[in-house]
């Protein structure tokens, strides 16, 4: 597939800006729902139990269909493809403004979730065809740049907004971001060529799409125990399909994904990392809601609002990190940021407490922030040079599918991680005060009742941590936060040396 270049420094700007708020709907339209999940729950009734689902399925479809959207955009034209989601994407959520009840929104969700897929991959595909090599590792540190922006200053603003209009307002977010990216688009960005005869390989991406899905489904469900045939059913079955996969790929004439990919050493690492800072960034999410709200006493709003402080400062530093790596090669950038990032979890692990003070828990948060995308900028430069001519929306998909892996991973290791440091802890803490291990755990059960009946609602005692027969059970939560913050910063550590040791050191043409 020939490579197409935009013309201007304008035209690349409005390319840049067009594709990159379309990259970053994928983002704000599930972190607004998410964030005010509990005013849209009370409104329509929602079911408890159907919450997680409510919340999660635009992203079980963007984990099914990933793959898929990356060999259609390749089959049938690129900007076309984001030109289907962004309208799909904005009739999806106006309609959800008009939900009458749980069962039409979820609907709505799905339908979501099957245009947002369009906007995973294709985005940063369109900008290695259209943007010049030598431009851009700088273009996508601006897209980065425009995501953190837009995740930063989005949250606080839709909270101002469903207050004084009610929580339909919130649909109003994405569509407004779609239609801006949807006029770029149509006007500045010029189609790819298609890959005309190409049999698209409908077994391979029906087959990865299976596998994803249930490995996201497990490990949601992992979160409640590994044991449960909700955990091991859908692990298993993502394995054995996963296996099926290769071996239909190596058989295939016309494979959905070329396999030979994975013995380039640059891309293999680059997904390695991009596993990788999902799984902090995702992980990180779940320490803040639960360390915060429940050792900490801080309200959603204000948790939310630990994303918020140098925003700007982080947009600078990726633009920076872009230009880096057009200048040298993205291996300096992406071992700085895994360090980044594996600070951020080391200043948990020795500040972490009762009484730590919430600058210091915005500057983890800040920390991981800034890690997480001067490490995406160096990744996506480092995916995108790998791709073969024809293949550049399956390669960009490709890393998608591996960073919503990630994002899938981490809540799950990190509670998991918890679970075991926590009760070590309060167990040596009934141990050290002659209680039996038994009636310890009737008190944690009934803090962790209370909490889940009523978490961070007006009713709430923050002081119940305290109040457990006796044990310092917020003593106690911390020091398996703490723990389990050091066990998984070992993680960028690791990956960064490899990254060091194995990824280029000196500049190669780029394509």
């Amino acid at each position: 597939m020939p490579t197409v270049r935009s013309g201007t420094h304008a035209t690349t700007r409005s390319i840049v800006v067009g594709l990159a708020l379309a990259f970053a709907v994928t983002v704000v339209d599930p972190l607004v729902l998410s964030l005010n999940l509990p005013q849209v729950s009370r409104a329509l009734h929602v079911p408890p139990q159907a919450l997680g689902l409510l919340s999660g399925a635009a992203t079980l479809v963007m984990a099914a269909a990933v793959l898929a959207a990356g060999n259609l955009g390749d089959r049938f034209g690129l900007k076309r493809l984001l030109m289907l989601g962004l309208v799909v994407v904005t009739v999806a959520d106006l309609l959800s403004m008009l939900s009458p009840g749980y069962g039409f929104l979820l609907v709505m969700r799905f339908l979501d979730g099957l245009g947002m897929t369009a906007l995973l991959g294709v985005p940063l595909a369109l900008l290695k065809l259209v943007v010049p090599p030598e431009k851009r590792p700088m273009s996508i540190g601006i897209l980065m740049a425009i995501t953190m922006i837009l995740c930063g200053a989005v949250p606080a603003f839709t909270g101002w907004m469903v207050a004084a209009l009610g929580w339909r307002s919130l649909f109003l977010i994405a569509p407004f971001l779609c239609l801006v990216s949807l006029w770029l688009t149509a006007r500045r960005v010029p189609e790819s060529p298609v890959q005309r005869g190409r049999r698209l390989d409908v077994v391979g991406v029906t087959m990865i799409g299976v596998a994803l899905l249930a490995l996201v489904v497990g490990l949601a469900a992992a979160q409640n125990g590994i044991s449960r045939p909700e955990t091991w059913v859908p692990l298993v079955t993502s394995t054995v399909v996963a296996v099926l996969f290769v071996l239909h790929e190596r058989r295939t004439a016309e494979p959905a994904l070329d396999l030979a990919l994975f013995r380039s050493t640059p891309f293999s690492v680059a997904l390695a990392a991009t596993l990788t800072l999902n799984f902090l960034a995702a992980g990180l999410g779940v320490v803040l809601g639960q360390f915060g709200s429940i050792v900490l006493s801080l309200s959603p709003e204000a948790i939310g609002l630990l994303y918020l402080p140098g925003t700007l400062l982080i947009a600078g530093a990726v633009i920076l990190a872009g230009r880096l790596v057009g200048k040298y090669t993205p291996r300096p950038v992406m071992v700085t940021g895994l360090v980044v990032m594996a600070a951020s979890g080391l200043l948990l692990a020795g500040t972490a407490g009762p009484t730590m003070a919430v600058w210091l828990l915005v500057l983890a948060t800040w920390l991981c922030n800034l890690g997480s995308l001067v490490t995406s900028t160096s990744v996506s430069e480092a995916v995108l040079s790998q791709a073969p001519p024809g293949h550049t929306g399956t390669v960009a998909s490709v890393q998608m599918a591996f960073a919503m892996t990630g994002s899938a991973f981490g809540p799950t290791v990190y509670l998991l991680l918890f679970d075991i440091f926590f009760k070590r802890q309060w167990l040596a803490d009934a141990q050290s005060r002659d209680l039996s291990a038994g009636k310890a755990e009737q008190a944690v059960d009934a803090v962790r009742s209370a909490m889940a009946q009523n978490p961070g609602g007006s009713g709430y005692d923050p002081n119940l941590l305290r109040q457990a027969s006796g044990l310092k059970l917020a003593l106690d939560f911390a020091a398996g936060l703490r723990l389990t913050m050091l066990a998984v910063s070992i993680v960028p550590l690791v990956v960064a040396a490899v990254a060091f040791r194995l990824m280029p050191r000196h500049e190669r043409p780029r394509t």
